[in-house]
């Protein structure tokens, strides 16, 4: 018999362990789905299974809860598959070996999938127990949240019926959630003429490294450095020196604030020496600049004998103007909470293919209207540097509410059961509330669970007693939710 049979709630745990022993890693979720269909059938419960392949289960009011607003618990049913390089694991055939480590429960050199078994697992019970009090309720399992948030886009209007959503995705215990980024892709194309190296000018490696990059949404507050933007500053101070622009690399997926950025360059031999100068003087400039978040920065300029190409001069200085114009970071704060970015961007990606120069960027913002007024900004500056720009994957945000009715019954639920208030959140990332909202704009909506640490590594653990919080707290939650 698994361990975990014995940690209470025993009916969350029963379901989080069948959970692990089904394969269901993000793209991959047809035996979850299958499973998720039978504890239906086995249960008598309304299911369905919507076009997009998202899981919808209804359960009626408990006795004298027919008034209430009907409530969604929303989970998604994908995991994040990774694994030590010493495991021995097929994430679509094998299950997950959860193991109990003194307070908390981790996987057996893979991820546990806690992030979202948790919170389908709690779902699964309350539809499961007959003991409960509540009033009408939905489940909304989502899949393939992990990596395009499929199931979310595809949710339909009309499918549910509910008025309160509760995401059951968070991971910090006593943490409710408000508020999130939606985004959009911005990619940015200039066509370029390839060139060979004049004569008497030297081939050189223009390097921007050591910088900490992090996660494009929830790191933009911290104020680190773009290795791509200074990269291009120090390029735009070459210019003096009659530079010359050839194959650029900089940054790597367009979530992730780039740490690293090269470019080929080519200058004359006889200046040579101001150019290094200039670029050492940049450097002492950067790290000043930036001497609390980047102290290991490094700008540095090595000779090469290898210079493919470069790029024909008209557009090379088109280009530095557009990537050194182009908003980058912190644009506003929000209104609604303090210390909450609102709305930001990130230059991720600038980069030669074949005979383009692609820049791709991350914009984000709480506020719909407030990101589609960041692009046209952005494509302003593009447009008028005879670029292109194209924008594609948007998703909407969500506005913070602090005065959501789910949230003040919240709040005080938590303050009457745990004697403390919980923390009002928002996150600048993307959620799946941000999107299903912007289908059910009536929705009143909380995000919460247990605390998880580590989620999406092999490291990843959930925190037993936290999970019992989360669900007395759950429960509790159902008893009090407002009226019609």
């Amino acid at each position: 018999m698994s361990e975990l049979l014995n940690l209470e709630p025993k009916g969350l745990w029963k379901h989080f362990d069948k959970i692990c022993s089904i394969p269901h890693p993000s793209k991959h979720e047809e035996k979850i789905v299958a499973a998720l269909v039978e504890f239906a059938k086995a249960n008598n419960i309304e299911y369905k299974v919507d076009e997009t392949g998202n899981v919808i289960m209804r359960k009626p009011a408990s006795k004298g809860m027919e008034n209430r607003k009907g409530v969604i618990l929303q989970a998604h049913v994908d995991m994040v598959p990774q694994k030590n390089n010493d495991t021995k694991h097929d994430f679509e055939k094998d299950p997950i070996l959860p193991r109990i480590n003194g307070e908390w429960v981790c996987a057996t050199g893979t991820t546990l999938g806690a992030d979202n078994g948790i919170g389908v697992s709690a779902a699964l019970a309350v539809l499961e127990d007959k003991e409960l009090v509540h009033g009408p309720i939905e489940a909304l399992f989502t899949i393939d949240e992990e990596t395009g948030m499929t199931g979310a886009f595809g949710l339909k209007a009309g499918e549910l019926n509910g008025d309160i959503l509760l995401n059951l995705d968070s991971e910090t215990e006593g943490e409710l959630y408000v508020g999130c980024a939606g985004g959009v892709d911005a990619t940015i194309r200039f066509d370029f003429k390839k060139e060979a190296m004049p004569a008497g000018y030297q081939a050189l490696i223009l390097s921007v490294k050591g910088m900490k990059g992090g996660h494009s949404g929830m790191d933009i507050i911290l104020g680190r450095g773009n290795a791509n933007k200074t990269l291009f500053r120090v390029l735009k101070a070459l210019e003096k020196f009659d530079c010359r622009l050839g194959e650029i690399n900089g940054g790597s997926l367009r979530n992730a604030i780039p740490r690293e950025a090269f470019c080929t360059i080519a200058i004359p031999t006889a200046k040579l020496s101001e150019a290094k100068a200039e670029v050492k003087n940049f450097e002492s400039i950067v790290k000043n600049e930036l001497s609390a978040v980047e102290p290991d920065v490094t700008i540095s300029l090595e000779e090469t004998c290898s210079c493919s190409f470069l790029i024909d001069q008209d557009t090379a200085r088109r280009v530095i103007r557009t990537v050194y114009a182009c908003p980058n970071g912190i644009y506003r704060m929000s209104d609604s909470m303090e210390n909450l970015v609102e709305t930001s961007s990130n230059l991720a990606i600038v980069k030669t293919e074949g005979e383009q120069i692609v820049a791709c960027a991350l914009l984000r913002s709480s506020v719909d209207t407030a990101k589609a007024d960041f692009a046209e900004m952005m494509a302003s500056v593009v447009e008028l540097a005879g670029g292109k720009i194209e924008f594609t994957g948007g998703y909407p945000g969500w506005k913070p509410n602090m005065h959501s009715p789910i949230l003040e019954t919240m709040t005080a639920t938590y303050k009457k059961l745990f004697g403390r208030t919980p923390k009002v959140m928002a996150i600048h990332a993307g959620l799946e509330c941000g999107l299903l909202g912007g289908v059910y704009k009536n929705w009143d909506m909380i995000s919460f669970g247990p605390t998880i640490k580590h989620p999406h590594s092999p490291d990843e653990k959930v925190n037993i007693n936290s999970v019992k919080l989360f669900w007395d707290y759950l429960t509790e939650t159902l008893k009090n939710v407002p009226t019609k």
